[in-house]
């Protein structure tokens, strides 16, 4: 059943320190969620939790480390909602030909957004409320393909098939993804903006997100209680053109 707000409700947002993630928690907590942010950045998630003030609170955890994964499910408790925002700055993603790939680095693209996210849900299904939710990350590459960045294609495509399967497997459990074109988070912050506006100039909607208008589409994922196995493009119209 799809429930007006959030309020009383726990949600769990790993990657929830900086960008899209923080955005999600600072939107659940205002809709009356209390929100746990995770990251591998104990500072991080410290300071996160002092920005974002009562109702959050914190705790560390490595996805691509299973054991960790398991352990801060095991301190956790009880919650509704998990939001997976987690992601790597790893060369893995980089443009670069197939010729001279770094498969080292690749695996570390691929241990973050695909496995990571895997074993965060395994792990999560201890704790989570049987009408809860989850919801994972892809991103727009997984649609619109790019020259150079054949696996960030590849490792979205790959969470987008995921949520499909995990949303018959784990039913009533709800399963979604949001895939989002390009969000002005931290990352992006030292990019110049004649850089962001070449990239966006083609849009119908020209220019990139706030992160708060990405974490729009996680919030409604979590409060859509009929809607489960779907993948939400938060991208200004970049699929369209």
């Amino acid at each position: 059943m799809a429930v007006a707000t959030l309020k009383s409700q726990r949600v769990v947002i790993v990657g929830g320190s900086s960008g899209m993630g923080y955005a999600v928690a600072e939107g659940a907590l205002s809709d009356g969620a209390k929100v746990v942010v995770a990251s591998s950045d104990k500072a991080k998630v410290d300071a996160a939790v002092a920005r974002l003030g009562a109702g959050a609170s914190g705790g560390v955890i490595d996805v691509s480390d299973e054991a960790r994964v398991a352990a801060f499910f095991a301190q956790v408790g009880g919650f509704d909602h998990l939001v997976f925002t987690a992601g790597e700055a790893g060369l893995g993603r980089a443009p670069g030909p197939i010729a001279q790939l770094d498969f080292d680095a690749a695996k570390e693209g691929a241990n973050v957004r695909f496995w990571g996210a895997l074993m965060t849900v395994k792990h999560a299904l201890s704790a989570i409320s049987p009408t809860g939710s989850i919801t994972l990350t892809d991103g727009v590459l997984a649609l619109l393909p790019m020259k150079g960045m054949p696996l960030a294609t590849a490792f979205g495509g790959a969470v987008e098939h995921l949520v499909k399967g995990l949303a018959v497997d784990l039913a009533p459990i709800r399963v979604n993804s949001v895939c989002p074109g390009l969000v002005m988070t931290e990352r992006l912050a030292g990019w110049p903006a004649e850089m962001i506006g070449q990239m966006t100039a083609r849009l119908p909607l020209p220019r990139a997100a706030d992160p708060a208008e990405a974490a729009q589409a996680f919030l409604y994922l979590m409060k859509g209680g009929y809607t489960t196995g779907q993948v939400i493009v938060v991208d200004g119209g970049a699929t369209l053109v």
